[in-house]
């Protein structure tokens, strides 16, 4: 509980909070380019030269129809112009380069403008022009309301805040003068109809508190209308579909290859400088006891022959030691009994208390229950070396064709891929197999990591 109203108090100083802000007010002209604003700009336009012609307002309200049919042509008109140009495949360029700068959402682009014959019919025939231009046609209400967001939760917000610090300057009448109350801008007021007003000081503290709860809400309202527009443009301004799945293919077998290289180089390493040492010593040692033997029977320095014996037994041991540990490394022994048994292993050997829960029906296959097995050894080692948690949740869960691995703690969050966690290395891991890992982890926690993962590779 203590956790979650930290959480609350904390969201709109956050840096994702303000990331969300920036996002949304930079984004604000892309709603723009759009049909409806592109028929209400033909009426104003006519409503303009109709001042300035004729001295007075003729078409507000009562458009004529020559005016109402040229400003359904202009919006008719708009995106398809929008797609010939090129127009919206830029526009689009500049709202992912706006969720990469602000949110880091990295969307891939589509694939280059092909030079089709036909003219005019060539051009348009533009798959991922057409979704860009999909994207401005919904960004309009998106924008209304981030506009919303904005205007309302964060600016009316940290207005009503300030109602108690100047309420006695300006309303300081004298005895008898009568001052209409002061509107309370909230949540609520449509089309000006202010339901909350106040007109006496005490009732400023009132304000202050619906302010301090709309900039407490902020945060998350304007979260959930920026991760529509996210999900908007992952879906409209990337590379389709199609595409996109090649490209992911693509990065997951040049990931998968450059994590073969990185083991090969890793167990060449160890091999060199650990157990490839250790037997050479080993033979060394064996070799110098081999001539203090003699050939002749006798023992002249039978204690230096019994050291370098005992030296060579020890060099042994430890070779074979390394040599486990290599072995384990590959594969764990653990997972020999499946990834349930080898999931409690990792539970019991943690310094912080873990709760363990699988229901896995299909067993996966083994590279599977490998990459999960160290994704879970990971995690618990981060958790153990930056969370100060208490308690340690994982749950192995099979549903379908997926195997969902998920580590949770009561910690004090902030876990980011960035600050090099290993966090970044394990998404790479997950996505050799065509799986992807899940990071929640407000500052304050709790953290949730989840491995999405197919049983079947």
């Amino acid at each position: 509980m203590a956790a979650t109203v930290r959480t609350v108090l904390r969201a709109p100083f956050t840096a994702r909070a303000w990331a969300d802000v920036l996002f949304a007010v930079t984004g604000l002209p892309f709603g723009l380019p759009n049909p409806v604003v592109a028929f209400a700009a033909v009426i104003w336009l006519a409503e303009l030269v109709s001042v300035l012609v004729t001295g007075s307002v003729r078409l507000a309200g009562n458009p004529s129809p020559p005016v109402v049919l040229l400003a359904v042509l202009a919006a008719l008109l708009l995106l398809p112009v929008l797609v010939a140009t090129g127009a919206a495949r830029r526009l689009g360029a500049g709202q992912r380069r706006l969720a990469a700068r602000f949110l880091g959402e990295q969307v891939a682009a589509p694939p280059p403008r092909p030079n089709r014959p036909g003219g005019l019919r060539g051009s348009l025939r533009d798959g991922p022009g057409w979704r860009a231009a999909g994207y401005l046609l919904v960004k309009l209400p998106v924008a209304l309301l981030e506009l919303f967001a904005l205007g309302v939760f964060w600016a009316a917000g940290l207005v009503n805040m300030t109602y108690p610090f100047w309420w006695l300057s300006f309303r300081n009448h004298g005895q008898g003068v009568h001052l209409s109350p002061v509107p309370v801008v909230t949540p609520f007021d449509w089309f000006g109809q202010h339901h909350f007003q106040i007109a006496t000081f005490p009732g400023t503290f009132a304000a202050f508190a619906v302010g301090a709860g709309m900039l407490l809400a902020a945060p998350w309202v304007t979260g959930a209308v920026v991760s529509a527009d996210r999900w908007l443009i992952r879906g409209l301004l990337g590379p389709g579909r199609l595409a996109q799945r090649v490209a992911d293919l693509e990065h997951s077998r040049a990931l998968a290859v450059d994590d073969s290289a990185a083991l090969l180089r890793r167990l060449e390493r160890n091999l060199h400088d650990g157990a490839q040492i250790r037997l050479a010593t080993l033979a060394m040692n064996l070799g110098m006891a081999k001539e203090k033997l003699g050939d002749d029977g006798e023992v002249p320095d039978a204690a230096a022959v019994r050291e370098l014996v005992d030296a060579a037994h020890r060099g042994a041991k430890d070779a074979l030691i390394e040599l486990r540990g290599l072995a384990r490394g590959i594969h764990p022994p653990a997972l020999d009994n499946g990834l349930a048994d080898a999931l409690a292993t990792l539970a019991a050997d943690s310094a912080i208390p873990v709760e363990l829960s699988t229901a896995v029906p299909v067993r996966p296959a083994p590279a599977i229950e490998t990459i999960a097995y160290f994704c879970a050894a990971e995690l618990l080692a981060n958790a153990a070396k930056h969370s100060a948690a208490s308690t340690i949740t994982i749950r192995a869960t099979g549903r379908e064709d997926v195997l969902l691995l998920q580590v949770s703690d009561d910690g004090v969050g902030g876990a980011d891929p960035a600050r090099g966690s290993g966090l970044a290395g394990l998404g790479q891991r997950a996505a050799v197999v065509d799986g992807r890992l899940d990071i929640t982890s407000p500052p304050g926690g709790p953290t949730r990591i989840t491995v999405e993962l197919p049983l079947r590779t």
